[in-house]
């Protein structure tokens, strides 16, 4: 224990410099203006994880952005453990609302993180947690310490769904055969108490095309005599919840998961304050489907969003038009035991039967994936646990998240093995958000914690 603090505090800067470095390619997947950034992030990542002590890395094409693969296998009779991480980035938009350019990583003290933290696009999701394991891996090859075998799998669109990834999964199931899955893509309660997720949502997320006239019109001539596209949208929009915040959709909630009231007590235990939620945010009051709590609402119960909506003019000044046509992306989060594209093909069959006359709806499905529970008594969690308790000197709590990892449910049916999400970021570092933020004390703190997995699984595999 000792070494690996005394590795990762002798190495700091580089540690701190190599993921600045990283952080500096705008590897944007979502926007194909960014598409050479994207290719170069896999070529830096395919060096890292060389120079870090994989005997074998590839990078492996797909009908997208490319797959890094790496291994060091030193014994075929231990385990191995698959490491998966992604590489691509959210769009940095608003871009004003950074207090710092979203690629030029500069590293700020903040109330939360004393010791600074790294403010740029992707570091806490995913390059920073991604680039632990490096790290820790490098750290465990550079003192022979390295007790299994190891895989890499680093993709570059886990943030525009992973649409190739199933693919490479199916093809190369022996290539990425292992023991246990370990992810760092989440996060933990808080710098005092870590916390393991045990769970997290499935998503269908869809846009909405609405079309009225064949034409922009003023609103003056016409306004009254034909529907607005806009106005129509909106009042469907509007009608997806109840005045309990239920969703409206026949059948959303047939096969959605009902936690016991004991295991609803359970995950009452994490230390939560509303008053530090809604302040955090500069909220009044928090707002959701009656009858549970804030933390359930964001993590055991479906939701339904509008993500951006869009139509008409809204450049400066006045222009007095009924639009022809208004668009809506929508987002849904799903709980385990409901399948994504029946959730999209309801979703589709609602929306387009409450459109009145005079327009007419496309429905457009983006992507989706399912949800994951992984149990608390398997020895990749109890490794976790012996982790993470001999570092920040408490046990993890088990939490769900509310977030989605759709390749989580991809990588238990195709590979059967169990996920361990093991996240070091925390609620406060805006991921997706302008002014995202990754703590220099977890991103250390993690490559310290990460190595102990490693030796209690291979101890509680024996």
């Amino acid at each position: 224990m000792e070494n690996i603090k005394s590795y990762v505090q002798e190495n700091k800067e580089r540690f701190l410099n190599e993921l600045i470095e990283l952080l500096k390619i705008p590897s944007v997947s979502a926007d194909t203006a960014y598409s050479q950034d994207v290719i170069d992030t896999s070529e830096a990542v395919k060096i890292s994880l060389e120079k870090a002590g994989c005997d074998k890395v590839e990078i492996c094409e797909t009908a997208g952005y490319p797959i890094v693969y790496g291994e060091k296998m030193i014994d075929p009779s231990l385990p191995t453990i698959l490491v998966y991480g992604h590489y691509d980035v959210q769009p940095a938009d608003p871009i004003e609302l950074w207090t710092s350019p979203p690629f030029e990583p500069v590293i700020k003290k903040t109330e939360i993180h004393p010791e600074g933290a790294i403010f740029a696009r992707g570091a806490c999701d995913d390059k920073g947690q991604m680039y632990m394991h490096v790290k820790a891996f490098e750290y465990m090859v550079q003192s022979n310490t390295l007790p299994c075998n190891v895989k890499f799998m680093i993709e570059g669109e886990e943030e525009v769904g992973s649409v190739n990834l199933k693919t490479f999964v199916e093809k190369n199931v022996e290539k990425l055969k292992n023991d246990v899955i370990l992810i760092s893509d989440t996060g933990m309660i808080s710098n005092q108490q870590p916390s393991i997720t045990t769970g997290l949502r499935g998503l269908s997320y869809v846009e909405v095309e609405v079309t009225g006239p064949n034409r922009d019109l003023h609103s003056g001539l016409y306004g009254g005599a034909v529907a607005n596209p806009i106005n129509i949208l909106s009042k469907m929009i509007a009608s997806l919840h109840d005045e309990n915040n239920y969703i409206t959709i026949p059948g959303f909630y047939d096969n959605v998961e009902e936690l016991s009231l004991e295991e609803r007590a359970e995950m009452g235990k994490a230390p939560f304050s509303l008053e530090n939620y809604k302040k955090a945010l500069d909220l009044n009051d928090v707002y959701g489907e009656k009858g549970y709590t804030t933390n359930e609402r964001n993590s055991i119960r479906p939701t339904l969003d509008v993500n951006g909506i869009w139509g008409g003019y809204i450049g400066e000044g006045a222009k007095t038009v009924i639009a022809s046509q208004a668009f809506a992306k929508i987002s849904m989060r799903l709980v385990p035991n409901q399948d994504w594209e029946e959730i999209t093909e309801l979703f589709a069959k609602h929306f387009t039967s409450i459109a009145p006359a005079g327009v007419t709806v496309k429905v457009k499905p983006h992507h989706g994936g399912q949800g994951y529970v992984t149990p608390i008594d398997s020895i990749g969690y109890k490794a976790a646990n012996m982790a993470y308790t001999e570092t920040f000197g408490v046990p993890a709590i088990p939490v769900r998240s509310g977030g989605s990892i759709p390749i989580v449910a991809l990588f238990e049916k195709e590979l059967k093995s169990k996920t361990i999400l093991m996240g070091f970021g925390l609620d406060s570092d805006a991921i997706h958000s302008p002014n995202e933020h990754f703590g220099v004390f977890n991103y250390l703190k993690g490559i310290e914690t990460i190595p102990l997995f490693y030796k209690y699984f291979v101890e509680l595999s024996k």
